[in-house]
């Protein structure tokens, strides 16, 4: 274990150096859970066409097979997906291109890659959403880039054990909300993989406990406090987040129950007795966060509720209103 009289700097680069053998161990085990699948089978090429510069037609509106808030939540998936270089910028820079670090940095980026390939190919082939704004968007987000700011390799193994799983939960929503079986099929595929990848950065958080507990329960505390998802520069980010919060694909709830509270018990946080002062006091305002998580994760859902209750007592209203203004006078 290391020592906490260590330094900062000191206790994240022993950490790289011991947790080479379970970087190692874990790339083996996710190459034999992987299954290799390739982006083209989930397209459904022949319904595809020409668009005007080749002699077709531009997106129209109502050529998109997908209601508004798919749109919205599909394309803010692809477009996270897109700053994949960033993202490989940040990992490479912290854990390192050589040995296990390097192996599995090479490897979560191609695999990684496909997403993006996968999801753009369907929505332009399927004319699901615009291709010009999509393209102009993705011209915008991947030129601002990703900057995780000054994070330690520590706390970016703790962000990402979070985050791939926040998107697997996103991605498998989305799902739901197209409507489509072909995007259902395919985002499940995407979503399979985020959660290989949340298994492989959790497992390494888990040894990096056993090994310095009180500077990985900080770490672990900074990134539920500060989390905020890679595409939160994105265009328009905050209403698409609201739109996509209201349909209940990705919501505060969600995220206290089905992201956070989850991986928090894996590495058994609240029950781990090998924490000294610092460890303690992290845990302590970890816990606190949690809480006051919990509750205003149930204050949005009840404010959601009556909104839909509200919206619902609307749409009949307008109903009875337009049958009434239907029917012959007596």
């Amino acid at each position: 274990m290391l020592e906490p009289a260590d330094t900062d700097a000191g206790v994240q680069a022993r950490l790289l150096h011991d947790l080479e053998p379970v970087v190692a161990e874990n790339l083996d085990r996710h190459l034999r859970t992987a299954k290799p699948w390739h982006p083209h089978d989930y397209v459904p090429w022949s319904r595809g066409r020409d668009f005007a510069f080749l002699g077709g037609e531009d997106w129209r509106p109502e050529d998109s097979p997908l209601d508004p808030v798919a749109q919205v939540s599909m394309t803010v998936n692809l477009l996270t997906e897109d700053n994949l270089p960033s993202y490989h910028r940040e990992i490479a820079t912290r854990f390192g291109r050589d040995g296990a670090w390097g192996e599995w940095v090479g490897r979560w980026t191609a695999e990684e890659g496909r997403h993006g390939i996968a999801l753009r190919d369907y929505l332009v082939v399927t004319r699901g959403v615009d291709p010009v704004e999509l393209e102009n968007l993705r011209m915008t987000h991947m030129q601002a880039g990703y900057d995780s700011g000054d994070k330690t390799a520590l706390q970016a193994v703790a962000y990402v054990s979070f985050q791939e799983l926040a998107t697997r939960v996103s991605h498998r929503n989305t799902a739901a909300a197209t409507g489509c079986p072909l995007a259902e099929q395919l985002l499940a595929r995407v979503a399979a993989d985020e959660n290989l990848h949340m298994v492989f950065y959790r497992n390494l958080v888990a040894a990096a406990l056993d090994r310095a507990p009180d500077a990985t329960m900080a770490a672990i505390r900074d990134e539920v406090v500060g989390f905020a998802m890679p595409g939160q520069g994105m265009p328009n980010f905050l209403r698409n987040s609201a739109t996509i919060a209201k349909a209940g694909i990705y919501d505060l709830r969600l995220h206290h129950d089905d992201v956070v509270a989850p991986v928090l018990r894996f590495w058994q946080v609240f029950s781990r007795t090998d924490f000294g002062p610092a460890g303690e006091q992290a845990r302590e305002e970890l816990a606190a966060f949690m809480a006051g998580l919990d509750a205003q994760a149930s204050r949005f859902v009840e404010k959601r509720e009556r909104q839909r209750e509200r919206d619902a007592d609307r749409a009949t209203g307008a109903r009875s209103a337009s049958g009434a203004a239907g029917r012959p006078a007596t």
